[in-house]
């Protein structure tokens, strides 16, 4: 008997198990498979979708995206339709009946679907008795009718509902009747909504709430009271992001005695004095969230009166000073603490080591100083995740202070201080087992000169290293990929790496980011370094010695997005198989041959940078298919030649157009008046002739390079409407008429140059709204007239616009985030997001040319920031200097020479307290030169050279006892006084001439001879130039340019010489 129960009972078991592997293996039900294909077929009758695989086959639809099946009963409890609606369809009026099928469903999304409403008497309510969550964010529910149509009856399973997304307002009450029919609903989520004050009445009905999210809408806290009244058992509260709460709702905070987590972050506190009271009496608060507020400054001392607290975020505050010793070292249960982006200074405090049970800790982005290995941080062995970058620590490379800190993950130390140690901790054993880590210098501390940290031998779970900035030397760390086999980041650029680039035999598919730029690194670039790395979303390889082809099999990556080569000696590449990259920099190696159209008609490339490199050939028009976008397209500084093709023109181009330095020729097409888009573009350096298009006013364009070109003409009404304008570059063309009026409308302008051309007439006085100008070159042009003297007004402020330093997209580092939940769960605030990294595509840094202290200089960066000058030269000012000019305190050059004025030497000048370069030479000032002159301490070239100046030069002190050529005075009969010849206390004695002792002899060479060798090196050396030149276009063209500026400088020395022999007869 017993053995036909237990045969019995092995029986029932084996039926059992076969029925769960039948079930697992086919999946859910079929009515529930029949009615998921019908919804597809709603929603998406195209069928194009990530859903594509919802198809009618024998394949088990649990395994299908968005579905979750019970194990037991096979039905689908989880539902997740978001963004899988073909946008084209249009709204979508819901019939719910649709979900009928899934008896047992308890979680539906919805969102992203473009929901307006439901049917009559199709809401929700006829879905399954089980369903407890309803996802609706992101949809079009607008007013409370449409809400309405979808909760006709009772769903008294549910306990939660997001609507956020939705732009809804608070109507006539839609809220109070949906409570009356959700009588058990626990979270409630309406963020990012529009809801104000006049919400909170109508969400007292919902008694059960637990949860109310309520951040980014438009509430001020007024009539919050019945909240606290009505609303018992809440426990978590986000009122972030919204509007100025006034003291009302932080005193009726205290009513709400369960909650446990509240964030107030982003929200400008009223009252805040009272914020301490508010706060400080609650016995269950867990969670307090108020970065990016108004806190007084001494909050952190009086949080000490919260002993269940665990999470506190009081990032970007403005807190500064010190941090106390008292209150928030009391929180004993405190796991996680974000203190960063204030403004904190001094070393962390001893009592930082008794919050033992901390966690997280995050003081990025702030003043802290101190080597770590003297402080608390080394007592606080339960912390995982520790972010210090952005101050003024000193760490320890070795890592040495935290060797006992086993539950360590994430640690980020970036542009602090990195400090050597003695070489006995090279070999400590560390009890860590790091996911995350990030160590790099401060670009203002000294190379560190290392070799790799010995501690990362013992690392085997990396997923993220960063290393960059740090001057690390020896050969390429291969081995680090062979420890580390769920590596997916690792940064080692700006190090000192040698060597070939040596890869391991075997394939790493969770690497996404590889980045090993600025390095010596060189040879070829591994072939199969797209069988080690298959699934690379950003790869950037630039400024090393790579030589060779680059692989075509880069172009076969479904997920490269970008890539990197620019600045190495890379020779051949196939263009055509790497258009599949969104961002491609291939800018400065030593590529050639003509491009396929096919290059630019690319669907998915955005950004392309092929500039300085031997790329050749006409670009003929081509036609287009459909319509693309360029973000940015840079073919500068090659040998791109013939006319400029049209089908550029009819791109859309959001940033960036360089084309310059190449040998395009002819005139601009009047489609170059379609880039309404465009931010940034450059012609320059090119054969470009004819008149501007007069229709050109891109709105959006921030700098414009036309110079080095033939173009002529006036420039009418060209950029008349560009006020978003900084940077105007029309240098050496032949542009004629007057400087337009509407110069003045370019309110943003920053840089206006228009040297070399034939503008004529008086200087317009609109130059003077111009508040951001604070480069002005107007040099070897016909301008005439007296200077005007409100351009002594001009602020010349500091601008960061006119150095194009951040245009461009960037490209953050999601994986981090995977890593971080993997480890340490869902982040509670936003120390986890910091630690991405964005690659930034920044375009070449605008260069700005400038002629001053006689030299012609490229300024860019930080310098062209800061850089102010003017420069009037060669044209034919008359008149006096105005003293205005004088109230130009912060420019650093200012050049009035070669011009007809008159009139003494403003003293005013003396006030240029910044200025380097002053160049006056050349006119016909007379008079003294101010002995004020010599307060000026900046000065580093003067020149008053060819004037009627008198009387003794300046008091050889300070700056001016440099100047110790005469060549800075000459030209003045009438000054006397060091450096010249001239003594101005005794009548100045004629130079006797230098005797000849070789006058009449022929000396020791054979002159015959001279002359035979003479003649053949010179015409040797012509016919090598003329060869030379006729072979390279481009040598051809700086050749020009060479002989055109001798000549112009011929023509200006002879007619000023001409005008000073007149004078002195006169």
């Amino acid at each position: 008997m017993m053995m036909k129960r237990i045969g019995a009972w092995m029986l029932l078991a084996l039926f059992t198990l076969v029925g769960e592997w039948h079930g697992r293996c086919y999946g859910c039900l079929e009515e529930e498979r029949i009615g998921l294909l019908e919804i597809q077929s709603l929603i998406n009758p195209h069928g194009v979708s990530w859903r594509d695989h919802w198809v009618d086959t024998n394949s088990n639809c649990c395994e299908w995206r968005g579905i979750e099946c019970d194990n037991t009963t096979r039905r689908v409890i989880q539902l997740s339709l978001w963004g899988a609606r073909d946008f084209h369809l249009g709204d979508w009026v819901l019939n719910a009946s649709l979900f009928q099928p899934f008896k047992e469903l308890r979680g539906l999304d919805l969102g992203g679907t473009g929901l307006v409403g439901c049917m009559e008497n199709e809401g929700f309510e006829v879905l399954s008795s089980k369903l407890s969550n309803l996802d609706l964010r992101v949809n079009k529910f607008t007013n409370d009718k449409s809400i309405l149509s979808c909760f006709n009856g009772n769903l008294s399973t549910l306990k939660s509902l997001d609507l956020s997304f939705n732009g809804l307002t608070a109507g006539s009450g839609g809220l109070k009747v949906l409570s009356s029919r959700l009588k058990k609903l626990e979270n409630l989520l309406l963020r990012e909504n529009q809801y104000n004050d006049s919400i909170f009445p109508s969400l007292t009905g919902f008694s059960s709430l637990k949860s109310l999210y309520l951040s980014g809408n438009q509430l001020t806290g007024s009539g919050f009271e019945i909240i606290s009244s009505h609303l018992g058992k809440l426990e978590n509260l986000d009122l972030s992001h919204n509007n100025i709460f006034n003291d009302s709702i932080l005193s009726h905070l205290r009513g709400l005695s369960h909650l446990k987590s509240l964030n107030l972050s982003g929200n400008m506190l009223l009252g805040s004095t009272t914020i301490n009271g508010t706060f400080f009496n609650s016995s269950t608060l867990e969670e307090l969230h108020l970065d990016n507020t108004s806190l007084p400054i001494n909050f952190l001392q009086n949080t000490g009166a919260l002993p269940a607290l665990k999470v506190l975020s009081v990032a970007e505050c403005d807190l500064h000073g010190t941090l106390p010793a008292q209150g928030w070292c009391e929180l004993k249960n405190l796991k996680q603490l974000d203190l960063a982006r204030n403004n904190f200074g001094g070393a962390l405090p001893d009592c930082l080591g008794n919050l033992s049970s901390l966690q997280l800790l995050d003081v990025s982005d702030n003043q802290f100083t101190g080597n770590i290995a003297f402080g608390p941080l080394t007592k606080l062995i339960s912390l995982e995740f520790l972010s210090l970058s952005n101050n003024l620590f000193e760490v320890p490379i070795s890592m040495k202070p935290f060797m006992n800190h086993s539950s360590l993950k994430f640690f980020s130390s970036e542009n602090n201080r990195l400090v050597t140690e003695s070489a006995a901790f090279d070999n400590l054993i560390p009890k860590f087992q790091l996911v995350f880590f990030r160590l790099s210098s401060s670009p203002t501390s000294e190379a560190l000169n290392v070799e790799i940290l010995d501690f990362l031998y013992y690392q085997y779970d990396l997923r993220t290293l960063d290393l960059s900035h740090n001057n690390i030397f020896g050969m390429f760390p291969s081995w680090l990929l062979k420890n580390n086999t769920r590596m997916e980041q690792l940064y080692l650029s700006e190090n000192s790496f040698v060597g070939t680039l040596q890869l391991l035999d075997h394939p790493y598919p969770n690497m996404t980011e590889l980045d090993i730029s600025n390095n010596n690194i060189n040879g070829q670039i591994p072939k199969d370094i797209c069988l080690i790395f298959p699934n690379l979303w950003i790869l950037r390889m630039a400024d090393n010695g790579f030589t060779g082809y680059i692989p075509s099999c880069l172009g076969n990556f479904s997920s490269l997005s970008f890539l990197d080569l620019s600045n190495n000696q890379l020779s051949t590449v196939k263009l055509e198989q790497l258009t599949t990259i969104q961002v491609l920099k291939l800018s400065n190696n030593s590529l050639g041959g003509q491009i396929p159209t096919s290059v630019f008609n690319s669907s998915i490339s955005q950004y392309l940078y092929l500039g300085g490199n031997y790329f050749w050939g006409q670009i003929s028009d081509f036609p287009l298919y459909g319509w693309k976008v360029w973000s940015v397209l840079d073919l500068s500084n090659n040998q791109f030649s013939g006319m400029l093709p049209r089908s550029f023109f009819n791109f859309t181009y959001d940033e960036v157009l360089d084309l310059s330095k190449n040998l395009f020729k002819g005139p601009i097409p009047r489609d170059f008046c379609k880039l309404d888009r465009l931010e940034f573009l450059d012609l320059s350096d090119n054969y470009l002739s004819g008149y501007m298009p007069s229709c050109f006013n891109p709105p959006q364009i921030t700098h414009i390079h036309l110079s080095k070109n033939r173009l002529s003409g006036p420039l009418t009404y060209g950029f008349y409407n560009s006020s978003s304008l900084v940077t105007m570059d029309l240098r050496d063309n032949s542009f004629i008429g007057s400087i337009p009026n509407w110069i003045g409308n370019l309110s943003s302008l920053s840089v206006l140059l228009l040297r070399a051309n034939n503008f004529d007439g008086e200087l317009a006085v609109q130059l003077c709204l111009l508040e951001q100008l604070s480069i002005l070159d107007v040099s070897q042009n016909q301008l005439s007239g007296p200077l005007p003297s409100c351009l002594g007004n001009l602020t010349l402020k500091e601008s960061s616009q006119k150095t194009l330093a951040d245009l461009g997209y960037g490209f953050p580092s999601w994986s981090i985030e995977k890593a971080y939940y993997e480890t340490m769960g869902p982040p509670l605030g936003d120390s986890m997001y910091n630690l991405g990294k964005d690659f930034w595509v920044n375009f070449t840094e605008e260069v700005i040319e400038f002629t001053t202290k006689n030299m012609y200089y490229g300024y860019k960066g930080k310098v062209l920031s800061y850089m102010y000058g003017i420069d009037l030269s060669n044209n034919n000012f008359v008149g006096a200097i105005p003293p205005e000019f004088g109230n130009l305190s912060k420019i650093l050059s200012l050049n009035l020479s070669h011009n007809n004025l008159t009139g003494s030497i403003p003293a005013t000048f003396s006030n240029l307290k910044q200025i380097e370069s002053l160049d006056l030479s050349y006119n016909n000032l007379n008079g003294a030169i101010p002995p004020q002159l010599t307060e000026i301490t900046t000065l580093e070239v003067f020149s008053v050279a060819y004037n009627n100046l008198s009387g003794r030069t300046p008091e050889r002190k300070y700056q001016f006892g440099t100047f110790d050529d005469e060549n800075c005075y000459e030209g003045n009969p009438f000054l006397c006084g060091p450096p010249l010849r001239n003594n101005c206390s005794e009548e100045a004695v004629p130079l006797q001439p230098v005797p000849n002792d070789e006058q009449g002899d022929d000396g020791f060479i054979d002159m015959e001879f001279f002359y035979i060798s003479f003649g053949v090196c010179y015409t040797v050396v012509v016919m090598t130039i003329a060869a030379v030149l006729y072979i390279n276009p481009y040598w051809r063209r700086r050749w020009s340019y060479f002989i055109e500026d001798c000549i112009n400088t011929c023509y200006y020395f002879v007619v000023a010489s001409f005008r000073k022999f007149s004078n002195v007869r006169r």
